[in-house]
């Protein structure tokens, strides 16, 4: 069986998929979020960014947190989510 000129090689095919595939991933790329988590942490109260593992800042008190939790929120047009000592989600404060 002859080989056509015009027809594309296995190769020439893979690397146009290749090429596809980075392209859309580049171009739907998720946008993270600045939603503010008021959680406890060690023995008091962090301040950490939705989808960070590290923490943004730490506090005695739970109030100093949320006010910071909101300078934040008000920055980035986000959301402040108060956590319980336990871990449930206690209230949600909107800025967007």
């Amino acid at each position: 069986m002859t080989k056509s000129n015009n027809s594309p090689s296995w190769l020439g095919v893979l690397k146009e998929l290749i090429e596809a595939y980075f392209k859309s991933s580049r171009g739907a790329s998720h946008s993270r979020t600045w939603n503010q988590h008021v959680v406890p942490y060690e023995d008091g109260w962090a301040v950490r960014r939705e989808g960070n593992k590290q923490i943004t800042s730490k506090h005695i008190k739970q109030s100093t947190a949320i006010n910071k939790a909101k300078v934040l929120a008000k920055k980035y047009k986000a959301n402040v989510i108060i956590h319980r000592q336990d871990g449930t989600i206690r209230d949600q404060v909107d800025f967007d």
